[in-house]
């Protein structure tokens, strides 16, 4: 039987809704989608750069509570409110990510929560 483990961590933004931060499934760790909102809950200002930084922190640190890192990530999904803004995103993902590049689909969407620019989540796996 495999174990299921809820995550948490107070170094990420609590759920804003009826849902874990991430669960661990076996060696899997999936990721609730991250938004720019800073632990304490606050919506990060800036631009599609400053909003990513602070997704991708957010995802090392519901990672780093689960005992994973960016290393051990093999897909994201991308949620974008404005493709046109897909190069600022990239550089700013391929800062955190550089030549472990996990797996992506990246998605325009017509809204996200707290009308923010992009939202990510992750799936990581323990080797």
């Amino acid at each position: 039987m495999t174990v299921k483990k809820v995550v948490q961590t107070n170094e990420a933004p609590q759920a804003i809704g009826p849902y874990s931060q991430a669960m661990q499934v076996g060696e899997f760790l999936f990721t609730s989608g991250q938004i720019p909102l800073n632990k304490e809950g606050e919506l990060v200002e800036g631009g599609i750069q400053e909003q990513t930084k602070q997704v991708i922190e957010n995802l090392i640190a519901v990672l780093a509570a689960a005992g994973y890192s960016l290393s051990d990530v093999v897909k994201t999904t991308v949620f974008i409110k404005d493709m046109n803004e897909f190069v600022a995103l990239n550089e700013t993902y391929e800062s955190y990510f550089g030549s472990t590049k996990p797996a992506r689909s990246t998605v325009e969407v017509a809204r996200l929560p707290k009308d923010v620019k992009v939202e990510i989540e992750c799936i990581a796996v323990k080797s």
